[in-house]
């Protein structure tokens, strides 16, 4: 189906971005106390190459520009700063971001925060938001081909393979990524993640 503009498109997926609270994370929308934790994070090449829009070297002024987008927000996507519940430590960033395709699902992880299950837990906490708070039928995923860690967490969300495709990283050039999708009837009969 066509939509005959681009308000139909995104009619569906627009989402008010609650503060969500999950077993030992708090997402919610980025502020001003970030900007340094996400600059010292954000500024590691390794981090970088994976994403599209993150630039390498990553310093306070982009810290600040990413913060202050993410107030200025359009309707029908989330930007979320994930926090540990409790000490409120800032150790990376998702979202759900309104697509050509429809919603995609995204995130990064600062490196001493690797291994934990965070990436997962906040995948799982917007998948889930993604489909109560929108009527999308389905959301969508990219990792690039050689991050094993990031198609892990996509796995782990009920997501499958759709394809191939190549995505410009300001870091990293054009580079491969592998392409997944999640509907609405595989969500529904998965969401109870830890059964």
């Amino acid at each position: 189906m066509v939509a005959e503009s681009e308000d139909e498109t995104c009619a569906g997926a627009r989402i008010d971005c609650p503060v969500l609270v999950t077993e030992r994370l708090v997402l919610r929308l980025p502020h001003d106390d970030d900007v340094d934790e996400l600059a010292e994070l954000a500024d590691n090449r390794r981090i970088a190459e994976m994403l599209g829009r993150l630039p390498h070297p990553y310093g306070r002024d982009d810290a600040a520009a990413f913060v202050a987008r993410a107030r200025r927000r359009r309707a029908g996507g989330c930007v979320y700063a994930l926090t540990i519940a409790g000490s409120g430590a800032f150790i990376g960033a998702a979202g759900l971001e309104p697509r050509e395709q429809g919603l995609e699902l995204g995130y990064w992880i600062g490196q001493p925060y690797w291994g934990y299950g965070y990436a997962t837990e906040a995948a799982h906490a917007l998948v889930d938001l993604a489909f109560r708070a929108t009527t999308v039928d389905r959301l969508h995923a990219a990792c690039r081909v050689v991050n094993s860690a990031s198609r892990r967490v996509i796995h782990k969300c009920g997501f499958q393979y759709a394809g191939q495709g190549m995505m410009t990283s300001l870091a990293a050039g054009q580079v491969p990524v592998e392409r997944y999708q999640l509907d609405r009837s595989t969500w529904v009969s998965l969401r109870s993640w830890g059964m």
